[in-house]
């Protein structure tokens, strides 16, 4: 895919480092202390840019917004394939899971999901931000329903298990374990809510 910074400019090669760096700038920011407080100029500032460099690559604060979910949910989803690509069995299940808690704890708890964190800042204040999050969590949950999907056929799950709700629950279990880690910093809550969710699917092994 091109991409143009603004109707019909391709960006040379300088410049889709210099939207990057923007980008990647406005993530950080947003991350560490909101959308809201996150003003144009820190961006600037951050990403050593001109006011008419950042304007070039994007009209407003929306298109960054825009720009910076986009970024985000690459970021998100490449660490998620890492670990669901491969889930055909409950063994696997537990290897994303220690991937998951392996980031968290690297991480010391600090952060949280970055989709989350943007969805809690959005959500009720930005619908237009609010469907391109929840189309990048429906990309989560799709990976999550293939694995099942995959278990299931190996027999692996019950025949009778629903993977669409069962990925639904995975990933409301992880949204939920990573904001109590969060909070609490300690990634305990993750592994522990995890660690009960696939103990149930084993259980429900044929």
């Amino acid at each position: 895919m091109t991409v143009t910074a603004g109707p019909g400019k391709r960006l040379t090669k300088k410049g889709q480092a210099t939207r990057d760096r923007i980008v990647a700038a406005a993530s950080q920011l947003m991350l560490e202390q909101g959308v809201a407080r996150t003003t144009i100029e820190d961006i600037q500032a951050a990403a050593g840019v001109s006011p008419s460099q950042l304007y070039h690559y994007f009209p407003g604060k929306d298109a960054l917004v825009s720009a910076v979910i986009d970024h985000q949910t690459g970021r998100v989803l490449d660490v998620q394939h890492q670990g669901l690509d491969q889930i055909d069995t409950i063994d696997a299940l537990n290897r994303w899971r220690d991937l998951m808690v392996g980031i968290l704890t690297e991480a010391q708890c600090v952060g949280g999901c970055p989709l989350g964190s943007l969805a809690s800042d959005l959500a009720e204040s930005d619908p237009v931000a609010r469907v391109q999050l929840a189309n990048a969590f429906a990309r989560w949950e799709q990976l999550i329903r293939s694995g099942l999907e995959q278990m299931q056929a190996r027999g692996e799950l019950a025949p009778d298990a629903d993977p669409e709700a069962l990925a639904v629950t995975l990933l409301a279990t992880v949204q939920g374990g990573l904001l109590l880690s969060q909070v609490r910093r300690d990634p305990a809550p993750l592994h522990t809510a995890l660690n009960t969710l696939i103990a149930q699917l084993r259980s429900s092994t044929p």
